[in-house]
């Protein structure tokens, strides 16, 4: 059937669409060239329609262990050609049957590199996905409607998760964690506890940590204050890590601002720079939001790590306490595995 992709200024682009099913949200793009699986069950995305700029997609068809969460959390997908004969020996199916069994609304036979062009200029926009002969007044109310409210409550865990190891004891506040973190916390041993994102102080002390893992997740940090509330107070009690979404709440917490990013980093491929070994790593990225530099004047806090790109902010250090955190994400999935020794350097601090 016929559709297209209507952004809130107007921009429209002409594409054919899977099914009925009508997109809406904050439309954004990822440079990656592999992992579509991964980005459309990273909650991460939770409230937004992804652009995927490569243009071949869904060529290796999908494999149900490359799903990172429960479920899909995108509110449409966007892409050029549309592989319909996968070629990959673990295939389970086509992306296009993975797509329509979710009822995830897709468009494809678009010019991403014009839609990514857009965004780049105008910035991150909302935007629809709908068949071609939807009207303006249609169109207009369902861009009237606010989807990006109480994202991280839609994301996170309903109960506390035990995941047993021998390990130190590290609870993990839930605010849209990937399946490869909890994964690479198991590789090194850590007897997981995964809570609830509204947890307070009191319900992780209860828990006895050794350390806190403060995940990624979706949208504005300043939207979750009560998490804000909570690792404040934990500050000076044990070892924190915090990535992505854990990594703003954490700056936040410390006494630092966060503002919105034009068009976001997001992609498998994003250079950042380690300050203390000079050394680059390439890093897979998914985030709207940054840490302001000048919120960090005065602050017991150092920069560690910068994109390469544009200069932001990427790593940040308590100058006495054992708590740093990053915006990228360090397990990849899909991406680069550069940043693992980030977890190496939490261990460290959880055993002494």
């Amino acid at each position: 059937m016929e559709g297209k992709l209507v952004l809130a200024d107007g921009s429209e682009f002409y594409g054919q669409i899977l099914d009925e099913a009508v997109g809406c949200g904050e439309v954004v793009f990822t440079t990656g060239m592999t992992g579509y699986q991964e980005v459309l069950t990273d909650p991460s995305y939770c409230g937004q329609i992804v652009v995927m700029t490569y243009p071949l997609i869904g060529n290796y068809g999908v494999v149900s262990q490359f799903d990172q969460s429960r479920k899909p959390f995108v509110r449409g997908f966007v892409i050029d050609q549309l592989c319909e004969q996968p070629s990959n020996c673990r295939t389970e199916g086509t992306l296009a049957e993975y797509l329509q069994q979710r009822k995830i609304p897709c468009i494809y036979g678009i010019d991403t590199r014009a839609v990514t062009r857009a965004i780049r200029v105008h910035g991150t926009m909302r935007g629809v996905i709908v068949p071609h002969n939807t009207t303006k007044a249609e169109i207009k109310a369902l861009l009237a409607k606010d989807n990006q409210n109480g994202l991280v409550k839609q994301v996170t865990t309903d109960t506390i998760t035990h995941i047993p190891a021998n390990g130190p004891r590290v609870v993990v506040m839930d605010f849209g964690i990937k399946k490869n973190i909890l994964r690479s916390l198991q590789k090194l041993g850590c007897d997981l506890y995964v809570v609830p994102a509204d947890i307070d102080a009191a319900g992780i002390k209860a828990l006895n940590p050794d350390g806190i893992f403060l995940s990624n997740g979706p949208g504005d940090p300043k939207s979750v204050m009560g998490a804000v509330e909570t690792i404040k107070e934990l500050l000076t009690y044990k070892p924190i890590f915090g990535i992505c979404l854990g990594h703003q709440l954490l700056a936040l917490a410390l006494g630092a601002q966060t503002y919105k990013l034009k068009f976001g980093h997001r992609g498998s491929n994003h250079p950042v720079k380690n300050l203390a070994t000079g050394r680059v790593h390439i890093t897979a990225q998914n985030h709207g939001y940054a840490v302001e530099e000048e919120s960090l004047t005065g602050l017991d806090i150092e920069i560690t790590h910068r994109a390469v790109n544009d200069g932001t902010i990427e790593g940040l250090r308590h100058s006495s306490l054992p708590i740093f955190s990053v915006q990228f994400h360090p397990e990849a999935s899909p991406g680069p595995d550069d940043s693992e020794y980030l977890f190496d350097q939490f261990m460290s601090l959880l055993v002494h």
